[in-house]
């Protein structure tokens, strides 16, 4: 019996086909609902032509790039138990769900904003987190906030 050998989801990652960035191309995969990547692709290409016009000193996708490094956050805090109590105890968090949550900030901040098309809402999302604004910062900018404010409890990690 053959088994198909493991194969990481990380290597299977095509970059984006306009750009060829790979962080791009996770990014419109994150954008995807119901399977449809063709109306995510156009949307995530349509919010960077609208960025590009907004922000024209750099290209859209340096701008996308750095947008997702300020919302990456260094320390996030999590739930332990501890002796009958639940401690709020912060600790470092990795590199893949560091870009795990600033994508999903980033994309749940562009769909809660309402009344226009996804791709403008994504758009200025995008622009306020390059400009160190908008909900996505603010949410990791709230974490950091808490992790601080936690860590006297900090030697509960383990």
């Amino acid at each position: 019996m053959a088994y198909k050998k493991f194969t990481n989801s990380a290597a299977q990652l095509k970059p984006d086909t306009k750009f060829e960035s790979l962080l791009l191309g996770k990014f419109i995969n994150y954008m995807m609902y119901d399977g449809k990547k063709s109306v995510a692709t156009r949307m995530v290409y349509d919010a960077l032509e609208i960025v590009a016009k907004r922000v024209p000193e750099k290209p859209p996708n340096e701008i996308f790039e750095e947008a997702i490094n300020k919302c990456r956050p260094s320390v996030e805090v999590r739930s332990r138990r501890v002796g009958g109590s639940n401690y709020q105890v912060p600790m470092p968090v990795t590199r893949k769900r560091q870009t795990s949550l600033a994508f999903r900030w980033i994309r749940d901040a562009s769909r809660a904003r309402g009344g226009k098309p996804t791709c403008m809402s994504l758009a200025q999302e995008i622009v306020d987190a390059y400009r160190g604004e908008g909900t996505a910062f603010q949410t990791r900018t709230n974490m950091h906030r808490m992790a601080d404010a936690n860590k006297a409890f900090a030697h509960f990690a383990w």
